[in-house]
């Protein structure tokens, strides 16, 4: 011997065409299964962002919320000191009333402007694995 190996014959697979119409839905059914765990793990993702930015936004709203209190006070005892304490309590009032109102619509106009939360990496994989399906049908 040579030391050199002498290639196998190469034996043409044929697959019957149920055969490769089962690899295909196979291949398929993983391919959605993959997919749709991804999905779910980036709306996982996101959902725990949302939920620590979402406790931090309520803490500081909640210290904000006893500032503005502290504040609303300190403005009536220095108004009181030119006006009646009455005149003074419902100016006060009055500002922060006109400032919710337009903090409110400010809000709803941002809600009705917002998109839903959709996994948007997940879709553009669907969509790439869509484009790569059509494509190689067409060959």
């Amino acid at each position: 011997m040579t030391g050199t190996m002498t290639p196998k014959a190469v034996h043409d697979e044929h697959h019957s065409v149920g055969e490769l119409v089962g690899q295909a839905g196979e291949q398929l059914s993983r391919l959605v299964r993959q997919e749709v765990a991804l999905a779910k793990e980036e709306l996982a993702l996101k959902g725990r962002r949302a939920g620590r930015g979402g406790g931090l936004l309520g803490a500081a709203g909640a210290l904000a919320y006893a500032g503005l209190l502290a504040l609303a006070g300190t403005a009536t005892a220095a108004l009181s000191l030119t006006l009646p304490v009455w005149a003074a309590a419902l100016i006060v009032t009055a500002v922060l009333f006109v400032l919710a109102a337009v903090l409110a619509a400010t809000g709803r106009a941002q809600l009705r402007r917002a998109a839903p939360p959709t996994p948007e990496e997940t879709l553009g994989s669907v969509r790439a694995d869509v484009e790569e399906i059509r494509e190689r049908a067409h060959r």
